[in-house]
């Protein structure tokens, strides 16, 4: 299988440089996201809010119309598509920063593409659905390969899982289930440079188990594409450093954020773009070819 060059992200019409840390910075547009969920419904205020994102440093906004929290109400495309698709092109008439849409059903995805975005988010990784995979070869967008054990309505908080779902090698598991993932968009005709990959801390994982991916995370960029790490106000967080509020979670994000940019994870999707600016002046990558 070819092997991605972790220099470079191709996002449709962008090219990304990932030679220094990419902060991806969090625009949930829906009623019920953990953290920040009814903030920004309003598209004039979601915009606004975007950028101010990018002004504080974020080198890329991920839009959302459906909470991935655990259980969190599934929306229908026509829904996502009402609450993404204005507030995507109110930014694009405002700046040319790359822009995500963080879905996981293709409908979706190519009207947010139509309306300005780069990048395809998909926590489901072409599972949920497969034309995911034909729409991002037709375009050419970036395209996040996520891993998780089930959906938002089957999922819980890290910290309320009794005993790990899984008692296998967690990160082993993880790299070869996201390698064929990579497999399944390649045979559709995305190219390797295309896309990025996400361990899916918090999604169907014990605390142990998410603090598992945070020391091990070389083992992700050692599969050879660029690594997108979430950790940002996870309930595994506020489980180790007993901060309930996730509002509060943020300085300990960053902490958490520094370890994985230390073993040279290159994107990181942040609700506190302004804390994580530090992340910026991290050392310069180093090659895992």
């Amino acid at each position: 299988m070819p092997i991605a060059s972790t220099k470079n992200w191709v996002c449709k019409d962008v090219t990304i440089d990932l030679f220094q840390p990419l902060l991806v910075g969090i625009l949930n547009v829906t009623p019920d996201s953990f953290s920040d969920g009814g903030q920004f419904l309003d598209p004039e205020l979601a915009t606004q809010h975007a950028l101010e994102l990018v002004q504080n440093g974020a080198g890329m906004i991920d839009v959302g119309g459906e909470s991935t929290r655990p259980g969190a109400t599934r929306i229908n495309a026509d829904e996502q598509i009402e609450r993404v698709v204005p507030v995507i092109k109110s930014i694009r008439e405002h700046s040319c920063v790359p822009i995500s849409v963080d879905t996981t059903l293709a409908e979706v995805a190519r009207a947010a593409i139509n309306a300005g975005a780069n990048v395809i988010n998909d926590v489901a990784s072409g599972v949920e659905d497969e034309a995911i995979f034909t729409l991002a070869s037709e375009t050419g967008a970036g395209l996040v390969l996520m891993h998780r054990r089930f959906p938002p309505e089957e999922d819980v908080y890290s910290h309320e899982y009794k005993e790990a779902p899984d008692r296998r090698n967690i990160v082993e598991d993880i790299c070869s289930w996201l390698l064929s993932r990579v497999k399944h968009a390649r045979s559709h005709g995305v190219q390797p440079e295309q896309i990025a990959l996400d361990p899916g801390l918090g999604f169907g994982k014990s605390v142990e188990q998410n603090w598992q991916i945070v020391h091990q995370t070389e083992q992700f960029v050692r599969l050879g594409f660029p690594v997108y790490m979430g950790a940002s106000r996870k309930s595994f967080i506020g489980a180790t450093y007993d901060i309930d509020d996730p509002k509060a979670r943020d300085k300990a994000s960053v902490e958490v954020a520094k370890r994985m940019a230390l073993q040279s994870a290159h994107i990181f999707r942040v609700h506190n773009v302004q804390m994580h600016g530090e992340l910026l002046q991290s050392p310069p990558h180093k090659s895992h070819t």
